[in-house]
């Protein structure tokens, strides 16, 4: 699937057959909600773009940081035995867990993407 990207934000692109126009939504938002449609690709990027720079707006005239639509942190769980194994294999590299975790996952997108 492909999203529309915009400020370092992303949002979906998706399709209404009752109401025959595209919709969709900014992804990655907890607690925030950036909605935008159109009937075409040029108006929903064009409302898409619009739904943030309002929203970006409204932050600045509220004096509030705006939401990053993903944090960069993410609560993971796994067996221990898993946590022991990559926590050995980290110190063994001379890398944090951290480190080795994210080389990992980014090996493992690379891997899927091609």
């Amino acid at each position: 699937m492909d999203y529309l990207e915009y400020k370092g934000y992303k949002g979906t692109v998706e399709y209404s057959k009752a109401d025959n126009c595209l919709f969709g939504k900014v992804v990655g938002m907890n607690k925030d909600l950036i909605l935008y449609e159109g009937t075409t690709v040029d108006e929903l990027r064009i409302d898409f773009e619009a739904g943030i720079d309002s929203y970006l707006e409204g932050c600045k005239v509220d004096g509030v940081e705006p939401r990053k639509p993903f944090s960069g942190k993410l609560n993971l769980r796994m067996p221990s035995d898993l946590h022991a194994h990559v926590a050995s294999l980290a110190a063994t590299t001379g890398t944090t867990i951290n480190d080795f975790i994210n080389r990992a996952i980014e090996h493992e997108i690379q891997a899927v993407s091609q």
